[in-house]
Order: C-alpha cells, then structure tokens, then sequence
C-alpha cells in the first residue's frame, strides 16, 4: 500500500504539470489517490472513496446496475445502514493542500453531489432519497467549509445521474445541493458537472464510443440552472438547452470531447462554443465534456492544449 501511494502521488505531480504546460487556468490532482484499482473507475473514485469514510456506509458491497442501456454495467453499491453524520471528515482539505503543493495555480477540488451519493447507493435506513441526500448535503456543507478556510476557491460538484432520475427527485437534489453551498463565500466558485456518463470507451469500459451510460430520460437544464453555483459544466451537445434558462451562472461548454479518441484542433473547440451565439462571452467557460480517466496521456495532452489554444482563438 505504501508503494502504490507513492505511485498515485507521483501521477499527480504528472497530472498537475501536465496541466501547467498546457497552460491550464484551474487545475486539478486527477483524482489518481481515490482509487485502488482501474475497474469500475472512475464511480471507484467518485463513490466508493466516500462511502468508506462515512461509517453509516460500513460493511461489504453489492453489485448494483446502473444503466438501462446495458445489463452488464454494474457498479459494487455500498449500502446503508444508519444515520449519516455531518461530523465525518472526507479528505478533501488533505487533498487540496496536497495538490496546492504541487503548483502556484489555483486548485479545484471535485467532490461527488448528494444525488449520485444516495442513488447508487443501497439504502436500508432511510427508506427515502430525498432525506438521505439532506444528510448527504449537511456532510458536505461541513467539508466544503473545512474547504474553504483552507484557502480553496474552487470547488466542483459531480452529477452524472440527473437525466435518469424523475423531475421530483432531481429537484430534491437541488434543494440538497443549495443546502450543501448555502454560506460560502461569494469568492469561491462553485461549480457544478452536470454529465451523462462518457467514460465509456471500448470494450473493457462497458461500452463503445458514443455511449453515454446516463442519457435516457429528460434533459433537465430548466431544473438545475435553479441550483445557486457559479458555474454549470456540461457537454456542449447539451448547450441548447440552457438558452433562455441560465441566471446569474456561467456555462463551461466541454467542447472537448472525452469520447472522442481524436485530439481536436483549436478552431474546432472554438466553432463548437461560437455555435451558441446567445452565450455572452464572459458567460463561457471552456471546458472538457467529462474526465480524461481512459484516454491515452498523448491524447489527453493534446486535448488540454486544444482548450487553452481556443481560448487564444476567442479572445482569452
């Protein structure tokens, strides 16, 4: 275990200086720690990381479908078994001074929503999502702030599973989220990564390029544009749907598509954002469509530097 810690840190010391020479504005630790293992990757690291520190998720896992597309995609669910404390610390200020060590750029810090926390989860306690995810959201309002006075100013929320779910249930997530960021400081951005599930890619992912594990069901821009974050962050076919929805929020367009084993050129991220003319230039975010977890480090370094060239391209 020690050696593989090890390991992890040095392919983030690799992540954030790859990021620095793309010339990256908010970089990340790639989230390398959180897992032991490739399979089931990233949920391992978006799920399991977390429910193994909470102690009302204790106890052994079961295999859980996620996807109605393919039967065979599955994902070992933890189940739980109590009251879900707000007391529990989740590392995530470990992970930030971790990170900010490594680099003079500003850190962002991902943490999973309450959503895909209680959804995928087996519940035998409370018997109701919407309840699960108010505890789930006092947890991470604590964390968030352990956060914040720390120094970090950026922090995303990870959501793959709003298209699947109901309108009643997501916005229960809303209300769960707004719970989870109420009283931050209006200098910290929080963002929020509305997906559908684009780590499929190939065989041993479960999948075929062009698979989105989480897009049946409605689009629900019009619901999660009324969470209070900085920022949405969502795939740029998604983009239509937030004309005429968005308040106060910026949109992070992932012009860079993970799915796609191809490295865009600049001017192709920079037509994909220009599509959007109603979206004000200091509205834009450019950003990737999901994470780079599958593809090869040569691709993922060439998509990175497309972002930054486009930015060029637009103007800064």
């Amino acid at each position: 275990m020690a050696a593989l810690a090890d390991a992890q840190h040095r392919c983030t010391e690799a992540a954030v200086l790859e990021q620095e020479l793309a010339d990256i504005d908010v970089i990340t630790g790639g989230e390398m720690h959180r897992r032991t293992h490739n399979r089931h990757s990233p949920p391992n690291a978006m799920l399991n990381f977390f429910w193994q520190k909470i102690p009302a998720f204790q106890g052994a896992t079961r295999p859980k479908p996620i996807t109605k597309k393919d039967p065979d995609v599955f994902h070992p669910a933890a189940t739980c078994k109590d009251r879900i404390l707000d007391s529990i610390d989740l590392g995530l200020v470990e992970e930030f001074k971790t990170v900010s060590a490594l680099t003079r750029r500003p850190v962002k810090i991902t943490m999973t929503g309450p959503h895909m926390l209680a959804s995928v989860a087996y519940d035998e306690y409370y018997n109701n999502i919407d309840k699960m995810m108010l505890d789930l959201a006092k947890l991470l309002r604590r964390n968030f702030r352990m956060l914040v006075d720390a120094g970090c100013r950026n922090i995303q929320i990870d959501e793959p599973l709003f298209t699947m779910a109901s309108d009643e249930e997501v916005r229960a997530a809303v209300e769960a989220i707004n719970l989870a960021i109420e009283d931050i400081p209006k200098d910290v951005h929080i963002s929020v990564h509305y997906c559908q599930g684009n780590y499929a890619v190939g065989k041993e992912y479960d999948g075929q390029i062009g698979h989105r594990y989480f897009d049946t069901g409605r689009y629900k821009a019009d619901i999660v544009c009324k969470i209070a974050c900085s920022s949405i962050l969502i795939e740029h076919d998604m983009t239509h749907h937030y004309e005429g929805q968005l308040h106060d929020q910026q949109l992070g367009i992932g012009a860079v598509d993970v799915q796609d084993p191809k490295v865009e050129t600049p001017q192709q991220v920079a037509d994909r954002i220009q599509l959007y003319r109603w979206l004000a230039p200091e509205q834009t975010v450019i950003t990737s469509s999901c994470g780079f977890n599958h593809l090869p480090r040569k691709t993922v370094i060439g998509k990175l530097g497309a972002m930054t060239a486009a930015k060029r391209l637009l103007g800064g």
